[in-house]
């Protein structure tokens, strides 16, 4: 198994949790849906990878990409650290890991 195979998995859950977390503090069912939705995505991608589908890390480095990009947009629209700067801080070195195998 691979570095990039765990980090897309490590990566999903922490997603599924942080819509999981922003749904119990807020009642936010936009963070719920989002959080879990991306979080499952990226766990499915890790397992595919797991099983030798060569595509399934390439979805798991777009999805890791887009959430990035939306949580720097939600950091410079919001200025709230939470919880954009932890899976901004989380998610650059899971891409990076993803990248390179």
């Amino acid at each position: 198994m691979s570095l990039g195979i765990i980090a897309a998995i490590v990566y999903g859950i922490i997603a599924i949790g942080g819509g999981i977390m922003g749904y119990i503090r807020a009642q936010s069912k936009i963070s719920l849906i989002s959080g879990c939705g991306s979080g499952l995505l990226l766990l499915i991608a890790g397992l595919l990878s797991l099983q030798g589908q060569i595509w399934g890390l390439t979805v798991a480095i777009a999805i890791t990409a887009i959430l990035i990009v939306t949580f720097i947009v939600r950091l410079a629209k919001t200025r709230k650290m939470m919880p954009a700067s932890l899976m901004i801080g989380l998610g650059v070195p899971a891409l990076a890991l993803m990248i390179l195998g």
